[in-house]
């Protein structure tokens, strides 16, 4: 099985910084794209930004100029630096890599559990 655990999140003040990690373990072969996703009470999840395994990124309109994400292909790991923290980012967020298990052909989607990101004075 693969397993993708996130840690990072927690309450931060409006203008604060916080950085989510989120590691993939298991039986993997290889990972193609990596990235995150929000879903704030009351709302759709929503993508906040992605990696591909060659480094490039994409980010939701929201997020632009205050989050980058990157990676560590060896470490198997994600990160999603948020700086300028609002309101509006409060939610949980999620990790999502698209992994190739050993002996499998196809990529298919993993999850991780979610992390709490609160912005509140």
């Amino acid at each position: 099985q693969v397993q993708l655990v996130e840690s990072g999140g927690g309450l931060v003040q409006p203008g604060g910084s916080l950085r989510l990690s989120c590691a993939a373990s298991g039986n993997i072969g290889s990972i193609n794209a990596m990235g995150w996703y929000r879903q704030a009470p009351g709302k759709q999840r929503e993508l906040v930004a992605t990696i591909t395994r060659a480094g490039t990124t994409t980010y939701a309109d929201s997020v632009k100029g205050r989050f980058t994400v990157s990676r560590d292909n060896a470490k198997n790991t994600v990160y999603l630096q948020m700086n300028s923290l609002n309101a509006e980012d409060t939610a949980v967020y999620y990790c999502n890599a698209a992994v190739r298990r050993l002996r499998d052909s196809n990529y298919d989607d993993y999850w991780g559990q979610g992390t709490q990101v609160t912005v509140s004075s």
